[in-house]
């Protein structure tokens, strides 16, 4: 019985696509009268069938170990194309944090999204995000998750799309979908390039293929370059990371997922392809580099933001920026642990976040205050929240942050410096928010601000209780390392960091008129960091400058010589035949004397031509 479930593990990704479908008739407005709310039973319904499937695949894996299921539905010459599914404890680990999360995340949105008229099509929306993600993080073939990559960016597109009503959210949902297709252009061209070199897409193949070939260097660059610019769009990576700070405009549940297990299954693809991506040590250099310019970058950038979502959309790139650094020194085991005790803290502080939103109207910082008396629930889900976020021992992320901080402590000391400062500065942004929403005095937008309903609390304190036994979880599944080999210093450089952090974010000075400051030299800080060192700008002035003139010219050059040139050919032969109007006489020995002379010069051009 163990292993059917393993051999129907291929179901696992249709469950939730499954419920999608079944949501339709509500979504569609085909049935009315009974409300919206089956469409959200089905789904959850669904979510929960797959949850349980994958824990009992998990545990006949753990027992017997990986399996591989195959299915070849390409097959011609050279070119092999199978729907391949990788089944293996790590795999299936992450699909159950994918699943709890879209469950929580699905229960969260019945309390969230109670009044809005469009339910049922959020619930068929969400069913196909956790199909997508689902069936990622089970396959087992460089196609199929490239596919399912671009599920990934247009599930993203329709749900920051929502509420597609308000022109803003219109503009969020193009520039991410956009944005993201920048990178999944550049992937393209490396799956297709790599089937060409290696004959097959599937992983335990190219592992195979890059223990024996050796490419040339310029071409081994290219390659790793165009396979790491998928997962930079993705991950909202510098230069492609705009997209997600705009994403908080769609509705918060699907936030909790795209901060969490979204960003999580790009970098799990990234994780993925780091075998081959080492073949280019130019590529690893750059995931090195562009991870440390996003976490110190967007680190500073949260601090400045007064906006609640926004603020840890940008902590949410940091600490993929330490995924990619990770990855980058080949330490992949130190990524996935920094990216999955990530995915668990950053949830609950999304939950809270849409607690806070949700009762208060508003999610601008200075309007709030004095939260903590009247929303106790939510005031506790966001402290444990940003305690298992930072490197406090012993919860989750302490122990992804000391892992890459102590493999990367003898050979990249700088880099060890970077998972300090990003730990302090998240600790430094976590108290700023604490401050500003939960302290302080009451403000117009708090006075009556109840606690959130049951649909949202049980999540809440759930997610809670799940992160506060993250630790007992990863001793159970071995992940935890033994006390003598943990690296003392390491270890106390990086609680030191997150107090001090803690410490400077509750001493510093705060003011409800914090966006701006009367000191010029504050001021222009605030400002630089406020609009994100004004990449936007810089790109209007650069790239979309470049594009917008490129095509003027290109307008100008259709419009003056294409059309021009058609026109005049198109002119010179009407005047040409009015012209020859007035020579037809009629005879037919001037035809024939006009036929013998054109052919006689024809006869010797070519002669010429070919002398």
């Amino acid at each position: 019985m163990p292993q059917f479930f393993v051999e129907t593990s291929w179901l696992l990704p249709l469950y939730g696509l499954f419920g999608a479908v079944l949501a339709l008739p509500w979504s569609t407005g085909w049935i009315r009268r009974t409300g919206p709310r089956p469409a959200a039973y089905a789904n959850i319904a669904m979510t929960l069938v797959t949850c349980l499937h994958g824990l009992l695949a998990f545990r006949s894996i753990w027992n017997d170990g990986p399996q591989e299921l195959m299915v070849r539905w390409f097959d011609f010459a050279d070119l092999h194309l199978d729907l391949a599914f990788d089944i293996s404890v790590l795999n299936l680990g992450v699909l159950e944090l994918i699943t709890v999360m879209s469950l929580l995340a699905q229960i969260f949105a019945l309390g969230y999204m109670e009044k809005d008229w469009a339910l049922a099509r959020f619930y068929s929306l969400m069913g196909f995000f956790e199909a997508a993600m689902s069936g990622l993080v089970l396959s087992g073939s460089l196609f199929v998750s490239y596919s399912l990559l671009e599920m990934l960016t247009l599930s993203t597109y329709l749900l920051v799309g929502f509420w597609y009503a308000q022109p803003l959210v219109v503009t969020a949902a193009r520039d991410a979908f956009l944005t993201k297709r920048v990178g999944d252009v550049l992937l393209l061209m490396g799956v297709v390039t790599l089937c060409a070199l290696a004959g097959s897409l599937n992983f335990n193949d190219l592992y195979e293929w890059v223990k024996v070939e050796d490419l040339p260097p310029l071409l081994a660059t290219l390659l790793g370059l165009a396979l790491i610019s998928g997962p930079i769009g993705k991950c909202a990576q510098f230069p492609l990371h705009l997209w997600l700070d705009e994403a908080m405009e769609g509705p918060n549940p699907a936030s909790i997922l795209r901060n969490s297990v979204v960003v999580t299954c790009g970098a799990y693809v990234l994780i993925r392809l780091q075998p081959i991506v080492v073949l280019s040590p130019i590529a690893l250099g750059t995931l090195v580099v562009l991870g440390t310019i996003t976490a110190i970058g967007a680190s500073l950038v949260a601090l400045a933001q007064v906006d609640l979502k926004r603020t840890f959309s940008y902590s949410t790139s940091a600490y993929l920026g330490l995924v990619f650094i990770a990855v980058g020194c080949e330490w992949p085991g130190a990524a996935l642990m920094v990216l999955l005790t990530h995915a668990v803290a950053k949830a609950l502080i999304f939950m809270s976040v849409g607690g806070i939103i949700l009762t208060t109207n508003s999610q601008d910082l200075t309007e709030m205050g004095g939260l903590w008396r009247k929303m106790p629930a939510t005031t506790l889900a966001y402290g444990v929240g940003g305690l298992g976020m930072v490197g406090i021992l012993p919860l989750g992320c302490f122990w992804g942050l000391r892992m890459g901080a102590d493999f990367l402590s003898s050979d990249n000391p700088v880099l060890t410096a970077v998972f300090f400062l990003v730990n302090g500065l998240t600790a430094l942004n976590l108290i700023r928010v604490f401050r500003l929403v939960f302290l302080g005095q009451t403000q117009p937008k708090t006075r009556r601000a109840p606690e959130v309903p049951w649909q949202m609390a049980v999540p809440m304190v759930t997610l809670s209780i799940i992160t506060l036994l993250v630790p007992v979880i990863m001793a159970n599944l071995s992940l935890l390392p033994p006390w003598e080999f943990i690296n003392g210093p390491v270890t106390a450089m990086l609680i030191l960091s997150g107090l001090v952090g803690a410490v400077i974010g509750a001493m510093m000075p705060l003011s409800k008129s914090l966006a701006r400051s009367q000191r010029r030299s504050l001021r222009i800080a605030q400002d630089l960091l406020a609009y994100d060192f004004y990449t936007e700008r810089l790109y209007d002035k650069t790239v979309v400058a470049a594009i917008s003139g490129l095509a003027q010219f290109s307008s100008w050059f259709d419009n003056y010589v294409v059309d021009g040139l058609v026109n005049g050919i198109g002119l010179a032969s009407i005047f040409g035949g009015e012209g020859l109007k007035y020579s037809a006489s009629g005879q037919s020995q001037l035809y024939l004397l006009t036929i013998m002379a054109g052919v006689g010069l024809l006869g010797i051009f070519m002669t010429w031509t070919l002398w």
